[in-house]
């Protein structure tokens, strides 16, 4: 008698306990850097369009930031995150903020380049030179404001090399921002805690994958799918652009190749190849708004 009714409650929980076998991964992919180049632009939208990622991260400082907003409010359904920055990394294009703040500045009146020491740019980091946390906040409000008015869609707050999360003090600050305008800041060094985790391009031995050519970037991004695991949500994050004109001379030492590099990221965000392997790993993409 007990064992006729332990295999019952066996065979009522069997379609339970398959449904949460198959319950599927969930991948939000996202674009960083709308606003910085229209190349960047142009190959974001087209990802859009035909690929595998509906998740955008806007630079209201980005000297392409108004043909940003023009293309989103052309294209509703897309999401869009702030990407808080004041650093300004590229050689031959630069961005300024949106308010005094001279600390954040150098002699020109661009960002710096970088958030920590470089040895490639001695004493031009934020760290290096210091900044004060009222002009942090001030310049942080301006671009979530900035953001907020121009794309209706904005539903969380990332951050620019760091910008936002590298030091505790800005990390705090941003922490109550996130709060006050009710925009979950993804980049946060607790993001765990927001029920995802971030993944990379992978080995098969689990490491950090290679992805140097578009085929390394394949390989790498399957090897990634290949380990998520049911019922968890995941988020990718990468910079899509074309290796056109507009940034073959767009570098920094360290990152030379940049345009190669993020037409990789493009050609890898419309490829059959991972489409197919989406399907085959039982992975859900969804946008940045659903991990929270």
């Amino acid at each position: 008698m007990k064992g006729r009714f332990i295999l019952s409650i066996i065979t009522l929980l069997l379609p339970v306990l398959g449904a949460a076998q198959a319950a599927p991964a969930r991948l939000a992919v996202r674009m960083d850097d709308m606003g910085a180049f229209h190349s960047v632009n142009s190959a974001i939208m087209d990802v859009c369009a035909g690929g595998i990622s509906q998740s955008v991260e806007i630079m209201p400082v980005g000297q392409w930031y108004p043909e940003a907003v023009k293309m989103l409010s052309d294209a509703p359904g897309i999401d869009a995150g702030v990407h808080l920055a004041i650093t300004s990394e590229w050689e031959h294009a630069k961005w300024r903020p949106l308010t005094h703040c001279p600390s954040l500045v150098d002699s020109m009146g661009y960002f710096r380049p970088m958030m920590k020491p470089n040895d490639a740019y001695p004493g031009l980091s934020v760290k290096e030179a210091g900044y004060d946390i009222d002009e942090v906040e001030r310049e942080f409000r301006a671009q979530i404001e900035r953001a907020r008015k121009d794309v209706p869609a904005l539903s969380h707050i990332s951050d620019h090399m760091g910008s936002a999360s590298v030091f505790p003090e800005i990390d705090s600050l941003v922490h109550r921002l996130a709060q006050e305008y009710n925009l979950p800041f993804i980049d946060a060094p607790d993001k765990k805690s927001m029920g995802f985790r971030r993944v990379n391009y992978t080995s098969p031995s689990g490491g950090k994958g290679p992805h140097r050519t578009l085929a390394e970037k394949e390989e790498s991004f399957i090897n990634m799918l290949r380990t998520l695991r049911p019922g968890q949500s995941y988020m990718f994050l990468e910079h899509p652009a074309y290796d056109d004109a507009e940034m073959a001379p767009i570098f920094h030492i360290g990152n030379e190749n940049v345009g190669a590099d993020r037409q990789g990221v493009t050609d890898l965000f419309k490829s059959e190849r991972v489409r197919k392997a989406l399907r085959d790993c039982n992975v859900q993409l969804i946008q940045i708004s659903d991990l929270f």
